[in-house]
């Protein structure tokens, strides 16, 4: 890490930090919230495998993105220990988006797997 970026205090806090840090455009910051070994289900019917690939990913994704990238309404977390499954509603309409983060030793919250989108198509 360069920066003094945020931590993920909850599992909940991952997808405001993701959407805050895709508007600023920030990949790095976006990678930083993904464990070392985590997957990443993106690009469609991909999967990307450890942090430095997931940057690269994120780096190609926000070259073509739109933004502002929209917070989406969380569901319930579900919570098993150290594991966290998340999820949200996609404001597009694509079915939905799930995550698994793990708590860290410190405390904190990352990403050990995440699909993003799920919608026909995609």
């Amino acid at each position: 890490m360069t920066e003094n970026r945020e931590l993920a205090q909850t599992p909940e806090d991952l997808a405001r930090l993701f959407v805050e840090r895709a508007n600023a455009r920030d990949a790095e910051g976006l990678a930083e919230l993904y464990a070392p070994d985590a997957v990443l289900a993106f690009p469609p019917g991909s999967s990307t495998v450890g942090r430095e690939a997931i940057h690269a990913v994120l780096v190609r994704m926000l070259e073509h993105a739109p933004l502002p990238f929209p917070l989406e309404e969380p569901m319930p977390t579900v919570r098993h220990g150290d594991l966290a499954l998340t999820s949200t509603r996609p404001a597009d309409g694509t079915g939905g988006r799930v995550q698994v983060a793990r708590r860290q030793p410190d405390g904190t919250w990352l990403r050990i797997i995440d699909r993003p989108e799920t919608g026909a198509g995609r």
